[in-house]
């Protein structure tokens, strides 16, 4: 049984063997895209990575690895070669896929450099992003048919990947802000993840020290960070809708026996992935 942050349950579960978390009121709304985010049942994956491990550098065998990508593409009725993954090294760069970009990551090699987030208005192209406690935001502009999938760790945050994200839909398909939908799926909560002054400098300097309800202060030079509040009001400040965003209530930490999360195993754990798509017109 998951256990949520709050009363409410914005989550619907699906699968028989792999179970994957989706957006109730997305999925209601929007019929012309498909997303999700796995949880950590349902692969061949063993040990510590067990079972649907979807990363190639947590140690697993590879033929694991590309079973899983089999079964989370089946998923949503594609193959592994149309996901594109990133090389997620905590930056807050964000770019423009195509259909050239199909497989990157999983059949073939990356080509996109250093990234975190990425944008596309291709039908059919199943964009993924890894996490293992770090933020995924879900991105969808129902005018212009653009979706967007981005990676926000505490870096990414700090440097408002959320916002680039927005600016970079903007600048590529005329996208306005308040257009634009946006998902704050499961991440680590600010009650298990204990920073120090150093990051929480990093996070004074992004609000100019208006930190109330994203910094709280344990003593000793230790705080509590709580990237979901951190992300709602960067996307908010960058222009979208508070009725157009959706704030995740559920911890990775929390919930590490369905959820892996880096935190609660200490690092031996593997990594799950958040899917969004453009379905085929």
């Amino acid at each position: 049984m998951l256990k949520y942050g709050s009363k409410e349950k914005i989550y619907r579960e699906h699968g028989e063997g792999p179970r994957y978390l989706g957006f109730e009121e997305w999925e209601e709304k929007f019929q012309d895209i498909s997303h999700g985010f796995t949880t950590r049942v349902g692969g061949v994956s063993e040990g510590v990575l067990s079972s649907m491990n979807l990363s190639y550098t947590r140690g697993d065998d590879p033929d694991a690895v590309d079973e899983n990508y089999r079964r989370a593409a089946a998923y949503f009725g594609k193959e592994p070669s149309d996901i594109v993954t990133i090389s997620q090294e905590h930056t807050n760069r964000v770019v423009v896929v195509d259909q050239s970009n199909a497989g990157e990551g999983v059949t073939k090699e990356r080509t996109l450099g250093a990234c975190d987030g990425m944008i596309t208005n291709t039908p059919g192209l199943l964009l993924s992003t890894s996490h293992a406690d770090c933020t995924p935001l879900f991105f969808v502009d129902p005018v212009k048919k653009v979706v967007a999938m981005t990676h926000s760790g505490w870096r990414g945050t700090a440097t408002r990947i959320g916002k680039n994200t927005i600016e970079q839909m903007e600048q590529a398909f005329s996208c306005r802000p308040s257009d634009i939908h946006v998902a704050i799926g499961p991440c680590i909560c600010a009650d298990c993840y204990e920073i120090g002054e150093d990051v929480a400098e990093a996070f004074a300097s992004t609000f100019q020290g208006d930190v109330e309800g994203i910094l709280r202060e344990r003593g000793k030079g230790k705080y509590d960070l709580d990237l979901t509040k951190a992300n709602q009001r960067i996307l908010l400040e960058a222009g979208v809708k508070e009725e157009h965003m959706i704030c995740g209530n559920l911890c990775t930490c929390c919930n590490k026996d369905l959820l892996f999360s880096h935190r609660g195993a200490k690092g031996q754990r593997g990594n799950m992935s958040a899917f969004i798509m453009l379905t085929e017109m």
